[in-house]
């Protein structure tokens, strides 16, 4: 289990009710589903030991969908954590009704996924946030999930 020190977010935590913490399907998703560009599928926590191998790393992932009726240009688009990772896409189209996959780890961009290109894992397994930013810096949408996950989300 990967877990930041950061303590003075742990002392926060700990003081907050139990069931703040838990996420039900109903919150996690956002009118922004209805149409257009979201978040879907999380996997959060890497399968297997936490070993840091780029296959690990790449183990990790978030799915953005758009089920938009039009092509949606990702360029400028970020993808944050609560603790501030940020992945900023270059140029990439994403199709009508598409899914493109943000790995952790190294790998070579095609259609479809894109890799952070980190060596250490971003997403929290005992509670995290994902958010989509827009260039302009609105939230597009978000995602959180608790320490009573089972490693993956579905932010739908």
């Amino acid at each position: 289990m990967r877990i930041r020190t950061a303590a003075p977010a742990v002392l926060a935590a700990t003081a907050l009710p139990v069931s703040l913490l838990a996420v039900s399907p109903a919150s996690a998703a956002t009118a922004s589903h209805q149409g257009g560009l979201h978040l879907g599928y999380i996997q959060y926590d890497s399968p297997g030991r936490d070993t840091r191998s780029n296959s690990s790393l790449n183990a990790e992932w978030v799915n953005i969908h758009n089920n938009g009726r039009s092509a949606v240009q990702l360029k400028g688009y970020k993808l944050k954590d609560d603790t501030g990772y940020t992945y900023t896409f270059g140029s990439y189209k994403i199709g009508a009704g598409k899914t493109v996959k943000v790995r952790t780890g190294k790998g070579n961009n095609a259609s479809g996924v894109r890799y952070w290109g980190r060596t250490n894992y971003v997403w929290n397994n005992d509670g995290d946030k994902a958010r989509l930013i827009k260039p302009s810096g609105a939230q597009q949408d978000s995602c959180a999930w608790s320490r009573v996950g089972s490693g993956h989300q579905n932010c739908h």
